[in-house]
Protein backbone atom coordinates (compact mmCIF):
# COMPACT_ATOMS: atom_id res chain seq x y z
CA UNK A 1 0.00 0.00 0.00
CA UNK A 2 2.81 2.41 0.88
CA UNK A 3 4.45 1.85 -2.51
CA UNK A 4 1.14 2.45 -4.34
CA UNK A 5 0.56 5.63 -2.36
CA UNK A 6 4.07 6.83 -3.13
CA UNK A 7 3.60 6.15 -6.85
CA UNK A 8 0.26 7.96 -6.84
CA UNK A 9 1.86 10.94 -5.11
CA UNK A 10 4.62 11.00 -7.73
CA UNK A 11 2.12 10.99 -10.58
CA UNK A 12 0.25 13.84 -8.90
CA UNK A 13 3.53 15.74 -8.41
CA UNK A 14 4.34 15.62 -12.13
CA UNK A 15 0.76 16.30 -13.24
CA UNK A 16 0.49 19.37 -11.02
CA UNK A 17 3.82 20.79 -12.14
CA UNK A 18 3.14 20.06 -15.81
CA UNK A 19 -0.16 21.93 -15.49
CA UNK A 20 1.66 24.89 -13.97
CA UNK A 21 4.15 24.89 -16.82
CA UNK A 22 1.56 24.95 -19.60
CA UNK A 23 -0.52 27.66 -17.92
CA UNK A 24 0.17 31.25 -19.04
CA UNK A 25 3.12 32.26 -16.87
CA UNK A 26 1.99 35.89 -16.76
CA UNK A 27 -0.83 34.75 -14.49
CA UNK A 28 1.71 33.79 -11.84
CA UNK A 29 3.75 36.99 -12.21
CA UNK A 30 0.63 39.09 -11.60
CA UNK A 31 0.26 37.36 -8.24
CA UNK A 32 3.77 38.18 -7.02
CA UNK A 33 2.76 41.13 -4.87
CA UNK A 34 -0.10 39.18 -3.27
CA UNK A 35 2.20 36.20 -2.65
CA UNK A 36 4.80 38.47 -1.04
CA UNK A 37 2.12 39.96 1.21
CA UNK A 38 1.07 36.45 2.23
CA UNK A 39 4.71 35.54 2.87
CA UNK A 40 5.10 38.19 5.57
CA UNK A 41 4.08 35.84 8.35
CA UNK A 42 4.29 37.07 11.96
CA UNK A 43 6.27 34.03 13.09
CA UNK A 44 9.87 35.19 13.69
CA UNK A 45 11.06 31.68 12.82
CA UNK A 46 10.17 32.35 9.18
CA UNK A 47 12.67 35.21 8.99
CA UNK A 48 15.31 33.23 10.87
CA UNK A 49 15.01 30.37 8.42
CA UNK A 50 14.96 32.77 5.46
CA UNK A 51 18.29 34.28 6.52
CA UNK A 52 19.70 30.85 7.35
CA UNK A 53 18.95 29.52 3.87
CA UNK A 54 19.96 32.77 2.17
CA UNK A 55 22.88 34.22 4.14
CA UNK A 56 23.72 36.87 1.53
CA UNK A 57 24.05 40.38 2.92
CA UNK A 58 25.89 42.39 0.27
CA UNK A 59 25.04 43.36 -3.28
CA UNK A 60 26.42 41.15 -6.05
CA UNK A 61 26.15 40.66 -9.79
CA UNK A 62 25.09 37.41 -11.51
CA UNK A 63 27.92 35.61 -13.25
CA UNK A 64 28.37 35.16 -17.00
CA UNK A 65 26.99 31.63 -16.56
CA UNK A 66 23.73 32.73 -14.96
CA UNK A 67 20.55 31.58 -16.69
CA UNK A 68 17.25 33.44 -17.12
CA UNK A 69 14.40 32.37 -14.89
CA UNK A 70 12.41 31.58 -18.02
CA UNK A 71 15.07 29.13 -19.24
CA UNK A 72 15.97 27.06 -16.22
CA UNK A 73 17.60 23.71 -17.09
CA UNK A 74 14.94 21.00 -17.23
CA UNK A 75 17.23 18.22 -16.02
CA UNK A 76 17.11 16.90 -13.34
CA UNK A 77 13.35 17.32 -13.67
CA UNK A 78 12.47 17.50 -9.98
CA UNK A 79 15.08 20.18 -9.36
CA UNK A 80 13.58 22.17 -12.21
CA UNK A 81 10.01 21.84 -10.98
CA UNK A 82 10.87 22.59 -7.35
CA UNK A 83 12.73 25.78 -8.26
CA UNK A 84 10.27 26.83 -10.96
CA UNK A 85 7.39 26.53 -8.46
CA UNK A 86 8.55 29.84 -6.98
CA UNK A 87 10.77 31.30 -9.70
CA UNK A 88 7.78 31.52 -12.07
CA UNK A 89 6.41 34.44 -10.01
CA UNK A 90 9.37 36.57 -11.11
CA UNK A 91 10.27 38.19 -14.44
CA UNK A 92 11.53 35.43 -16.78
CA UNK A 93 14.45 37.64 -17.83
CA UNK A 94 15.94 37.76 -14.33
CA UNK A 95 19.25 35.92 -14.12
CA UNK A 96 20.05 33.25 -11.60
CA UNK A 97 23.17 31.22 -10.88
CA UNK A 98 22.43 27.68 -9.78
CA UNK A 99 23.97 24.28 -9.25
CA UNK A 100 21.62 21.33 -9.57
CA UNK A 101 22.63 17.98 -8.11
CA UNK A 102 24.97 17.15 -5.23
CA UNK A 103 27.13 20.14 -4.26
CA UNK A 104 30.46 19.23 -2.68
CA UNK A 105 31.92 22.73 -2.27
CA UNK A 106 30.62 26.26 -1.80
CA UNK A 107 30.07 27.99 -5.18
CA UNK A 108 32.37 30.84 -6.19
CA UNK A 109 29.34 33.08 -6.85
CA UNK A 110 25.99 33.30 -5.05
CA UNK A 111 24.05 30.31 -6.39
CA UNK A 112 20.86 28.40 -5.70
CA UNK A 113 21.69 24.89 -4.46
CA UNK A 114 20.00 21.88 -2.90
CA UNK A 115 22.80 21.33 -0.38
CA UNK A 116 26.02 22.87 0.88
CA UNK A 117 28.98 21.78 2.99
CA UNK A 118 28.72 22.74 6.64
CA UNK A 119 31.42 25.36 7.07
CA UNK A 120 31.88 28.94 8.24
CA UNK A 121 32.09 30.61 4.83
CA UNK A 122 29.04 29.12 3.08
CA UNK A 123 27.15 32.30 2.18
CA UNK A 124 27.36 31.82 -1.59
CA UNK A 125 25.38 28.57 -1.28
CA UNK A 126 21.73 29.68 -1.16
CA UNK A 127 19.53 26.79 -0.09
CA UNK A 128 16.22 26.02 -1.75
CA UNK A 129 13.97 23.04 -1.08
CA UNK A 130 14.98 21.09 -4.18
CA UNK A 131 14.38 17.41 -4.99
CA UNK A 132 11.92 17.55 -2.12
CA UNK A 133 9.81 14.59 -3.25
CA UNK A 134 12.83 12.39 -2.52
CA UNK A 135 14.45 14.20 0.38
CA UNK A 136 11.37 15.27 2.34
CA UNK A 137 9.46 11.99 2.27
CA UNK A 138 8.59 11.44 5.94
CA UNK A 139 5.99 8.67 6.31
CA UNK A 140 4.28 8.03 9.63
CA UNK A 141 5.36 5.44 12.15
CA UNK A 142 2.79 4.00 14.56
CA UNK A 143 5.07 1.53 16.38
CA UNK A 144 6.41 2.75 19.74
CA UNK A 145 10.14 2.44 20.42
CA UNK A 146 9.57 -0.21 23.08
CA UNK A 147 7.69 -2.45 20.63
CA UNK A 148 10.39 -2.44 17.96
CA UNK A 149 13.12 -5.01 17.39
CA UNK A 150 16.11 -4.32 19.71
CA UNK A 151 18.60 -4.18 16.86
CA UNK A 152 20.41 -1.85 14.44
CA UNK A 153 19.48 -1.60 10.76
CA UNK A 154 21.16 0.03 7.75
CA UNK A 155 20.81 -0.31 3.99
CA UNK A 156 22.37 1.81 1.28
CA UNK A 157 24.63 2.25 -1.70
CA UNK A 158 28.37 1.87 -1.11
CA UNK A 159 29.11 5.26 -2.70
CA UNK A 160 31.16 6.64 0.17
CA UNK A 161 34.20 5.25 2.09
CA UNK A 162 32.33 6.01 5.32
CA UNK A 163 29.75 3.38 4.45
CA UNK A 164 32.30 0.62 3.82
CA UNK A 165 34.08 1.59 7.03
CA UNK A 166 30.79 1.24 8.88
CA UNK A 167 30.04 -2.20 7.42
CA UNK A 168 33.51 -3.44 8.30
CA UNK A 169 33.17 -2.07 11.84
CA UNK A 170 29.85 -3.80 12.57
CA UNK A 171 30.46 -7.08 10.74
CA UNK A 172 30.87 -9.07 13.96
CA UNK A 173 28.00 -7.46 15.85
CA UNK A 174 25.06 -9.86 16.01
CA UNK A 175 22.54 -7.10 16.79
CA UNK A 176 23.37 -5.26 13.53
CA UNK A 177 21.65 -6.00 10.23
CA UNK A 178 23.67 -3.82 7.86
CA UNK A 179 24.57 -4.08 4.19
CA UNK A 180 23.93 -2.90 0.67
CA UNK A 181 20.92 -3.98 -1.39
CA UNK A 182 22.49 -2.74 -4.62
CA UNK A 183 23.12 -5.39 -7.34
CA UNK A 184 26.77 -4.34 -7.65
CA UNK A 185 27.51 -4.72 -3.93
CA UNK A 186 30.34 -7.19 -3.11
CA UNK A 187 29.04 -10.46 -1.74
CA UNK A 188 30.34 -9.82 1.76
CA UNK A 189 28.27 -6.61 1.97
CA UNK A 190 25.15 -7.81 0.14
CA UNK A 191 21.81 -7.72 1.95
CA UNK A 192 18.18 -7.83 0.74
CA UNK A 193 16.27 -4.61 0.08
CA UNK A 194 14.13 -3.24 2.91
CA UNK A 195 11.36 -0.66 2.59
CA UNK A 196 11.06 2.30 4.94
CA UNK A 197 8.28 0.55 6.85
CA UNK A 198 10.55 -2.48 7.28
CA UNK A 199 13.31 -0.24 8.61
CA UNK A 200 10.83 1.22 11.08
CA UNK A 201 10.45 -2.16 12.77
CA UNK A 202 13.89 -1.64 14.34
CA UNK A 203 14.70 0.49 17.38
CA UNK A 204 17.96 1.83 15.93
CA UNK A 205 18.46 3.11 12.37
CA UNK A 206 21.84 4.33 11.18
CA UNK A 207 22.09 7.34 8.88
CA UNK A 208 25.25 7.72 6.77
CA UNK A 209 26.05 10.46 4.29
CA UNK A 210 26.52 9.39 0.67
CA UNK A 211 27.45 11.81 -2.11
CA UNK A 212 26.30 14.61 0.18
CA UNK A 213 23.55 14.43 2.81
CA UNK A 214 22.01 11.19 4.00
CA UNK A 215 18.67 10.81 2.21
CA UNK A 216 17.23 8.65 4.98
CA UNK A 217 17.92 11.13 7.81
CA UNK A 218 14.61 12.96 7.56
CA UNK A 219 12.35 9.90 7.61
CA UNK A 220 14.39 8.35 10.43
CA UNK A 221 14.01 11.47 12.55
CA UNK A 222 10.28 11.59 11.87
CA UNK A 223 9.88 7.95 12.99
CA UNK A 224 9.73 6.40 16.45
CA UNK A 225 13.13 4.79 15.94
CA UNK A 226 16.37 6.27 17.25
CA UNK A 227 18.72 7.87 14.73
CA UNK A 228 22.42 7.03 15.08
CA UNK A 229 24.95 8.83 12.87
CA UNK A 230 28.28 10.65 12.72
CA UNK A 231 27.84 14.45 12.92
CA UNK A 232 26.74 15.71 9.47
CA UNK A 233 29.15 17.47 7.12
CA UNK A 234 26.53 18.64 4.57
CA UNK A 235 23.16 20.31 4.95
CA UNK A 236 20.02 20.97 2.94
CA UNK A 237 16.81 22.94 3.56
CA UNK A 238 16.51 20.62 6.58
CA UNK A 239 19.37 22.61 8.21
CA UNK A 240 21.29 19.53 9.33
CA UNK A 241 23.94 21.70 11.00
CA UNK A 242 21.29 22.80 13.51
CA UNK A 243 20.82 19.23 14.77
CA UNK A 244 22.29 18.69 18.23
CA UNK A 245 24.09 15.51 19.22
CA UNK A 246 22.35 13.63 22.06
CA UNK A 247 19.35 15.93 21.60
CA UNK A 248 18.09 15.07 18.10
CA UNK A 249 20.30 12.08 17.29
CA UNK A 250 22.91 9.78 18.82
CA UNK A 251 26.43 10.69 17.63
CA UNK A 252 28.72 7.94 16.38
CA UNK A 253 32.50 8.11 16.26
CA UNK A 254 34.17 8.25 12.84
CA UNK A 255 35.34 4.64 13.26
CA UNK A 256 31.96 3.57 14.77
CA UNK A 257 33.75 2.18 17.81
CA UNK A 258 31.09 3.49 20.17
CA UNK A 259 28.07 1.97 18.43
CA UNK A 260 27.81 -1.12 20.65
CA UNK A 261 28.20 0.94 23.82
CA UNK A 262 25.55 3.43 22.68
CA UNK A 263 23.01 0.74 21.84
CA UNK A 264 23.64 -1.02 25.16
CA UNK A 265 23.09 2.27 27.00
CA UNK A 266 19.74 2.96 25.38
CA UNK A 267 18.61 -0.62 25.92
CA UNK A 268 19.16 0.03 29.63
CA UNK A 269 17.68 3.54 29.42
CA UNK A 270 14.77 3.47 26.94
CA UNK A 271 13.38 6.67 28.41
CA UNK A 272 16.46 8.55 27.18
CA UNK A 273 15.97 7.11 23.71
CA UNK A 274 12.34 8.22 23.69
CA UNK A 275 13.39 11.72 24.78
CA UNK A 276 15.72 12.03 21.78
CA UNK A 277 13.07 10.60 19.46
CA UNK A 278 10.53 13.15 20.71
CA UNK A 279 12.98 16.01 20.06
CA UNK A 280 13.73 14.66 16.58
CA UNK A 281 10.01 14.42 15.79
CA UNK A 282 9.49 17.99 16.99
CA UNK A 283 12.36 19.18 14.77
CA UNK A 284 10.74 17.51 11.75
CA UNK A 285 7.45 19.23 12.47
CA UNK A 286 9.24 22.53 11.81
CA UNK A 287 8.95 21.69 8.11
CA UNK A 288 5.31 20.56 8.19
CA UNK A 289 3.75 24.04 7.93
CA UNK A 290 3.23 24.36 4.18
CA UNK A 291 2.33 28.05 4.42
CA UNK A 292 5.66 28.79 6.10
CA UNK A 293 7.58 26.54 3.69
CA UNK A 294 6.18 28.42 0.70
CA UNK A 295 6.74 31.82 2.31
CA UNK A 296 10.39 31.09 3.03
CA UNK A 297 10.97 29.68 -0.46
CA UNK A 298 9.54 32.78 -2.13
CA UNK A 299 11.44 35.16 0.14
CA UNK A 300 14.75 33.34 -0.40
CA UNK A 301 14.44 34.04 -4.12
CA UNK A 302 13.15 37.59 -3.57
CA UNK A 303 16.16 38.42 -1.39
CA UNK A 304 18.47 36.89 -4.01
CA UNK A 305 17.03 39.03 -6.83
CA UNK A 306 17.07 42.23 -4.74
CA UNK A 307 20.70 41.81 -3.65
CA UNK A 308 21.70 40.95 -7.23
CA UNK A 309 20.36 44.38 -8.21
CA UNK A 310 17.80 42.98 -10.64
CA UNK A 311 14.64 44.14 -8.88
CA UNK A 312 13.91 47.17 -6.75
CA UNK A 313 12.88 46.16 -3.24
CA UNK A 314 9.33 46.79 -2.17
CA UNK A 315 9.64 48.90 1.02
CA UNK A 316 7.17 46.85 3.07
CA UNK A 317 8.55 43.47 2.03
CA UNK A 318 12.16 44.58 2.45
CA UNK A 319 11.39 46.03 5.89
CA UNK A 320 9.89 42.69 6.87
CA UNK A 321 13.04 40.91 5.67
CA UNK A 322 15.57 43.28 7.22
CA UNK A 323 13.92 44.24 10.53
Amino acid sequence: MAKIARTTAKVFYYARNFARDIAPQALFRRKLRARLDQARLPDAAVRRRLHYCNKLQDAFAPSADAVPVGKLPFTPTMYYYDLKEFARYFDPALLIDLQFGDVRSVPDVPSIVKNRPICADDGNAVLMKLDKFRHFHMPGDATPFADKLPAVIWRGDLNNPIRKRFLNAVRGLTFCDAGSHKPNAPAEYSKPFLSISQHQRYRYIVSLEGNDVATNLKWIMSSKSLCLMPPPSYETWFAESQLEADVHYVPLEADFSNLAERVAYFERNPGQAERIIAAANAYCRTFANEQAEQAISLLVLYKYFVLSGQIKPDPEVWRYITD
